[in-house]
């Protein structure tokens, strides 16, 4: 059959388009070789289950082990670990009754396995494991998938017995390696079964683990890679603006990679493979996948709802510190694991142009939705591209008149002058031009680039609080100077509700280092 770029589910090389799972994780087999027990952790959708399936085949293929892999995300519903590790046997019981070596031996009702169920839950899974390592007759590994869904009881239940299965492996049959794969790293999950700071004591499982890797996304080298298989298959190029654009927007997240690619492929061109996929097919393709609200999309707006992610995400932002929240706070870690944010250098910051539209444009969505019936798209746009004075000042007159309602209507509440103006200009450029956000930790601002009928136009948000002056001057004159532009517009939002509207509202040029800034007060 015809391969093709998978969004849905695990790889299979038989019938994807895919690179070498086991590639982004160097150093992986030596862990297998030592007998050594380790994690994984990544996002959703970042290619862990098929580099878990990737493994179980490479390390079967040696003929040295036995591999096996289980997930566990089906348990996630029962947190008191007599329902939560019956139903882990169980589920394990049910993915080996097919199986040539331990089929029978789950099958075989005078054999021990069945009797497992009933044992008390602290005994269910060590058994269970133990059995199988027993009638495997070489070193067994056992890759656990979604283990980070497990809650509660179940949780340290289970961790506990991988824990004591390890302690007395030498004596005791037991999976000489065990992966424990989920989107939290061992930090987290650590906390996540310590509700209200109970300890686990001595029998913490945590200490067991060797290494805890994370599963990086694609470099822009694998980008070009998994691309050119397709244009192997069917002569369809991509030509190099279209690589970079797809790097760009997806920062090499697998899935965005792989249906940025066959969103150009399958939609926009209708398989024509004689037609060559450009930068516009990915531009349009990202609006696509944005506007349709696929799964992996919609799971990060749910996400944004959560007030844990709403804590680290609205100050980024704001471009603002994050005050009493350190680098080791929870919370910050959850957010990059999610995916959501990256740190570099120090600074969070979303952790691709796509997130970052997501996070603007689904945080002024109900916004945009109001604005369709009261701001008309047209009047700024001019055959020379917008009218940006005029535009300013109608944002202006529509800030005055609505900042208190929209101030309730948003969860992120610090944040709605930014979302606001986001939603304005979003809806005077819908279809005819596109907004680039960028937002940084401790930046001190919101910096968007409006593209629209060729022009650029650089938009630096401040809060009055974060204004410094000419620094704050030269901050946007460095960003023009990036751009290439030579004028560039400065909204600085005014939050004291003691001043009156008439102060808060004007208009003023500032020139610094040859860069006209156009200051609008709000």
């Amino acid at each position: 059959m015809e391969k093709f770029f998978n969004i849905a589910g695990p790889c299979n090389p038989a019938k994807h388009y895919m690179l070498p799972a086991t590639a982004r994780i160097p150093g992986i087999m030596r862990l297998v070789e030592r007998e050594q027990y380790f994690a994984i952790h990544a996002a959703r959708q970042s290619g862990k289950t098929t580099l878990l399936q990737a493994l179980v085949d490479e390390i079967n293929a040696s003929g040295e082990r036995i591999a096996l892999y289980f997930t566990v995300e089906s348990v996630q519903a029962y947190p008191d670990p007599h329902d939560g590790i019956f139903k882990i046997v169980e589920r394990m019981r049910s993915d080996l009754l097919s199986h040539p070596l331990f089929g029978e031996l789950v099958r075989d009702p005078s054999s021990p396995i069945p009797k497992l169920l009933p044992q008390p839950p602290d005994l269910g899974v060590k058994l269970f494991l133990t059995m199988l390592a027993q009638k495997a007759g070489k070193p067994l590994v056992v890759l656990f998938d979604e283990v980070d869904g497990l809650t509660e009881g179940t949780a340290v239940t289970f961790l506990r017995e991988l824990r004591d299965g390890y302690i007395t492996r030498n004596n005791i049959p037991f999976p000489s390696s065990v992966a424990i794969v989920g989107m939290m790293d061992i930090r987290d999950m650590k906390a996540k079964v310590r509700p209200h700071s109970e300890t686990l004591g001595s029998k913490s499982p945590f200490n067991v683990i060797a290494k805890d890797f994370t599963l990086r996304n694609f470099t822009a080298d694998e980008v070009r890679t998994l691309y050119a298989q397709h244009t192997a298959a069917t002569g369809q190029v991509f030509e190099s603006e279209a690589l970079a654009a797809a790097m760009e927007w997806s920062g090499g997240q697998p899935w965005l990679v792989n249906a940025l690619a066959s969103e150009c492929v399958e939609a926009i061109h209708d398989f024509r493979y004689d037609e060559p996929i450009t930068a516009a097919d990915i531009e349009t393709a990202k609006e696509a996948i944005i506007r349709r609200r696929d799964t992996h999309v919609d799971s990060l707006m749910d996400r944004l709802r959560e007030p844990r992610v709403r804590r680290i995400v609205e100050p980024v932002i704001l471009g603002e510190q994050l005050g009493e929240v350190s680098v080791n706070d929870e919370d910050y870690r959850y957010v990059q694991d999610l995916g959501l944010l990256k740190e570099v250098k120090g600074v969070l910051v979303p952790s691709n142009r796509m997130y970052a539209e997501i996070i603007g444009r689904y945080l002024s969505r109900d916004e945009q939705t109001r604005m369709v019936q009261s701001i008309p798209q047209t009047p700024w746009a001019t055959a020379d591209g917008l009218d940006m004075p005029g535009l300013m000042a109608a944002f202006q007159k529509f800030w005055r008149e609505n900042s208190e309602a929209d101030r309730r209507a948003y969860e992120y509440g610090e944040a709605t002058p930014h979302l606001v103006l986001m939603a304005f200009l979003q809806r005077v450029t819908n279809g005819n031009g596109h907004i680039r956000r960028e937002m940084a930790l401790g930046s001190k601002r919101l910096d968007l680039c409006v593209e629209y009928g060729g022009h650029r136009y650089a938009v630096e948000v401040k809060t009055a609080r974060n204004f410094a002056g000419e620094d704050s001057y030269r901050q946007l004159a460095g960003y023009l100077d990036k751009l290439g532009l030579t004028e560039g517009w400065m909204p600085i939002f005014d939050e004291d509700k003691s001043k009156p509207w008439d102060e808060k509202i004007y208009s003023r040029d500032e020139t610094v280092d040859g860069k006209t800034i156009h200051v609008i007060g709000l």
